[in-house]
């Protein structure tokens, strides 16, 4: 019978440390200390969400800088996170990357064996990554510049603002959060209309 009771107020003391007083202190640590990023980093302009600088967005316009390939369905799904998991030698994998070499070639008149970075035709490993790289950025400047009628420094000189660099200068690589170089393009054309 002791045996019994010493379990059952284990049990219930654990419970209550782990099920109640730790998630408690957890969400309010988060919530004292890093508002923005417990709440999903979530970007709003005036009334509007604009998305979270944590999840890519899918952009097709000619118009906006395009991100890297989702391997959510629905694309960006951020409640189905996880990548394609097929292996290098998958023929579907091979038959999707060809299809979006052909496609960033094509968007971006570029030739048809121009190297194109990868990033712009392989999935991450959470299906959901925001960012791109500086060169898969600058890729799509001949494009944009045209569709906007925006000088290329212009563009260029955005894609330089929002680079992010490697963590500590370390761990990483440079990259750029492509919903933030959206936001910028839009506000540089809101701006030359004044």
């Amino acid at each position: 019978m002791l045996q019994l009771k010493r379990s059952l107020l284990t049990f219930l003391g654990l419970s209550l440390i782990c099920g109640l007083i730790y998630p408690l202190a957890v969400t309010f640590t988060a919530q004292t200390l890093f508002t923005e990023q417990a709440n999903g980093s979530v970007m709003i302009k005036g009334n509007q969400i604009m998305g979270s600088r944590l999840i890519g967005q899918l952009f097709t316009s000619p118009k906006y800088f395009h991100g890297r390939p989702s391997a959510t369905d629905p694309q960006y799904n951020a409640s189905n996170s996880g990548g394609s998991n097929l292996a290098p030698s998958s023929a579907k994998l091979i038959t999707q990357v060809q299809k979006r070499l052909q496609q960033v070639r094509t968007e971006n008149g570029l030739p048809l064996h121009a190297p194109v970075p990868a990033d712009l035709v392989l999935t991450s490993a959470s299906g959901l990554d925001p960012h791109i790289s500086p060169e898969s950025a600058a890729i799509q400047v001949n494009r944009i510049a045209a569709e906007r009628k925006i000088p290329e420094a212009d563009l260029e000189k955005i894609i330089r603002q929002n680079t992010e660099k490697p963590l500590l200068g370390l761990w990483g690589k440079e990259r750029v959060n492509v919903l933030l170089l959206n936001l910028d393009l839009d506000g540089l054309e809101l701006k030359r209309q004044l």
